[in-house]
């Protein structure tokens, strides 16, 4: 046996090579440099040595590769530690991506058949390295993924894949699971043609050496004379339309903010016309190229780094030992109360869910029924892991049943006098040690507090809706809150597999307080006489999920009314009314319009028919006859979301650039291809969004005015990621 870094060679009595890919003290394999230099060694050897008849690769850690370090692509990208000029980062860059698809050029040109055992999820990089293999046999683990999930971060598969995967299974089946990202389980990754084969576990390594005992061929398809591309080229019938469809869905779901699937649409179709080298070269290219555009910088720092930092608690106090939750007590069976049961007895958590009435506490745990019977018709769960998940969840309107829970989440209705006599209630059951969390959207968290006997273990919990399908929870201190009780909710929030950010008390704190200004500003417009179409045009065009009208829908126009006049109530003569008020009050007080949830809003909701806006909108305010560019519409809506979040920095609502990005991205969908609102404005330059929004601001009024943090930011010439980044800040207090 031959021992490497990663890898180890085996060779048996027929001459096989099983080589094992086990990187040390790493969960999961990547495609490092030390690995890719391993790979080139044990490459070099199986050509050379006339003994190895063929190669089996396989992994001896339950997944087969994650795919590639994306924390050195960043680096390489910004430049990190490389005092060389741009073109030579570029070249180097280049040279660096043609060199790995050369290394597998050598893999699958060796002469020798390779077959891989892919044992476990092949993402990205991973199935790479599985495509220059000449045999693809998976195990029947239906948990397996496999796929080239790259675009979802900003970028296009770097390693062949572009080449390869449509080269083998057809332009036409290629391009939509590369422009997607779509991962699939083994038993569709055979139907696709992208594996030969699925077996169980336990027979996957013999069924590759199998293989290769039964006079394997050791060349590619794409390497024979005369091979062509299944189903045809890029002119061929029935696949040129392919191009022609794909590019028009692009624009319409990209609305050509992501270059990583217009990158990808280019490297198939230029690829395809040419020898797999030429094919490979394009690739570099093209990869190197959108490594060098801002947004894959921005989205693989924000989606891939920053959030996999957060997810393992990297806000998370240090020296405070870990006490996962065993019980937890939920106040209040609606639709926030049922999902947060639904995914916390899907992490093992008993949950007691309490409502005043128990039907309405049976009607929450229903809830999950629905979901676990949806997950079983589509082959996901079993009846028994039902039963199992529902065992946890106790419905109830008896406070006693709480009685030891390590935490009590409050999601009952946004009202001071109810939040605090459900918390007197409830807070004497609490274990030793337990925290009370608060489910509030916008309500303050030390407001709330006075109503507790123990303020250092009360804090701010919220989650988003709907539960099950929303990744984020954002973590709110009060002025008391203790980092006991942090560091007790994050590790909850660990628990249901959700992404934590943690923020200061405010009101609305980050995320509520920010997602306002995009729809707040697009019912501004509506009042400056903007036609309704083209404010929602400009909506979807700023990569936002929802145009801010039909967001207000969503939310419900009545809930923002009653934020507004409890707002107006708490402020008292510091509250500055608006043009929205006016709008907000017709529309809920006088037309009783109160959003999607009673079928009109600023859109009516026909049933059984697609929702249209209303017309008569134009009752309310006249449309004005010039009417303002598209673009200018762009601009206020991002602006006005970044300028808030440059606000609560000054404020210090937010402390970590981590926590603003991945927040706003995962918390109300703020155009992701930026990087969240932070990357949006570094990526401008802090000087450039001061000048413009001094711009907004004279036109459009103060709300646009450049808090003081950004205009000195501006004139230090400051980013964000310089200034409040906490890796920058611990190196420089080494």
């Amino acid at each position: 046996m031959t021992k490497m870094e990663n890898f180890t060679i085996d060779v048996d009595g027929d001459g096989i090579a099983l080589i094992t890919w086990d990187m040390p003290g790493r969960s999961m394999n990547v495609l490092s440099p030390s690995s890719m230099a391993d790979i080139g060694t044990w490459i070099k050897q199986v050509a050379e040595d006339d003994a190895i008849k063929g190669v089996v690769l396989t992994s001896g850690k339950p997944a087969f590769c994650a795919g590639a370090e994306l924390g050195g692509m960043e680096k390489a990208a910004s430049g990190d530690g490389a005092p060389k000029s741009e073109e030579e980062r570029v070249r180097a860059m280049y040279e660096n991506n043609l060199g790995f698809n050369k290394l597998l050029r050598t893999l699958e040109t060796c002469g020798k058949p390779v077959a891989a055992a892919i044992n476990g999820t092949a993402l990205g990089g991973g199935l790479e390295v599985t495509l220059a293999c000449h045999y693809r046999v998976a195990s029947d683990n239906p948990k397996t993924q496999i796929g080239l999930p790259e675009s979802k971060v900003g970028l296009l598969p770097g390693g062949g894949g572009t080449q390869r995967l449509p080269r083998l299974i057809g332009i036409a089946n290629a391009l939509p699971l590369i422009l997607q990202g779509k991962s699939l389980d083994p038993q569709k990754a055979m139907a696709a043609g992208i594996v030969h084969k699925v077996v169980p576990q336990a027979e996957l390594v013999d069924a590759a050496k199998a293989w290769i005992k039964s006079d394997a061929d050791p060349v590619q398809p794409w390497d024979k004379k005369g091979f062509k591309v299944p189903g045809g080229g890029p002119y061929d019938k029935g696949v040129s339309s392919a191009f022609v469809m794909g590019n028009a869905m692009l624009r319409k779901t990209t609305q050509g903010n992501y270059p990583a699937q217009q990158y990808i649409m280019s490297c198939v179709y230029e690829g395809a016309q040419v020898p797999i080298d030429a094919g490979l070269r394009i690739e570099a290219r093209y990869f190197t190229k959108l490594l060098m555009h801002p947004a894959s910088k921005n989205m693989i720092r924000s989606l891939f780094l920053s959030m996999q930092e957060l997810g393992k608690g990297a806000r998370r106090p240090q020296g405070i030992e870990r006490a996962p939750v065993k019980k937890l007590g939920i106040l209040g069976a609606g639709m926030m109360g049922a999902g947060i049961a639904y995914v916390s007895a899907k992490a093992g958590i008993e949950v007691v869910l309490l409502d005043t009435d128990l039907a309405n506490a049976d009607k929450g745990k229903a809830y999950s029924e629905k979901l676990l019977d949806k997950a079983i018709e589509r082959g996901r769960s079993t009846e028994e892991k039902k039963q199992e998940l529902l065992s946890l969840i106790k419905p109830t309107t008896d406070y006693a049943d709480l009685k030891d829970a390590d935490l009590i989440v409050e999601a009952v209705f946004e009202n001071r006098d109810i939040k605090a006599e459900v918390t007197k209630k409830s807070e004497p059951m609490l274990s030793t040690g337990g925290v009370f969390g608060s489910n509030t959207s916008t309500l303050p968290i030390s407001g709330l507090a006075t109503a507790s006997v123990r303020p250092e273990m009360f804090i701010g919990i919220h989650f988003f809706s709907p539960v099950d399908k929303m990744g984020l929870v954002e973590i709110i201190m009060g002025e008391k809150t203790s980092d006991v009780a942090l560091a007790k909710a994050i590790d909850y929030v660990g628990q249901i597999r959700k992404t934590p950010i943690v923020v200061n008390d405010s009101r609305g704190f980050y995320t509520s307080r920010c997602f306002g200004t995009y729809v707040s500003e697009g019912v501004a417009m509506l009042a400056e006489g903007i036609k309704p179409a083209l404010i929602e045009n400009a909506g979807k065009q700023t990569g936002m999920p929802v145009p801010p009208l039909a967001m207000s829908d969503e939310v419900a126009l009545d809930l923002a009314y009653k934020v507004r006049e409890q707002t107006r109530k708490d402020l008292g003569d510091k509250y500055e009314p608006t043009a929205v008020d006016g709008i907000l009050e017709e529309m809920v007080i006088k037309r009783g319009r109160l959003g999607r949830k009673n079928g009109k809003g600023y859109y009516d909701y026909p049933e059984g028919g697609k929702k249209r806006l209303w017309p008569g909108l134009s009752e309310i305010v006249a449309e004005k006859d010039d009417q303002p560019e598209v673009e200018e519409l762009k601009t206020r809506l991002l602006y006005i979301q970044a300028l808030e979040t440059a606000r609560c920095f000054e404020e210090e609502v937010v402390t970590d650039v981590r926590d603003a990005d991945v927040g706003a991205i995962l918390g109300w969908g703020f155009a992701p291809y930026t990087g969240g609102p932070v990357s949006f404005i570094d990526t401008i330059g802090t000087a450039n969004f001061v000048a413009e929004c001094e711009r907004l601001a004279q036109q459009y009024g103060p709300r646009f005015t450049p808090s003081k943090l950004l205009k000195e930011m501006a004139e230090k010439n400051e980013t964000f990621y310089g200034r409040f980044n906490p890796k920058a800040t611990a190196m420089a207090a080494e």
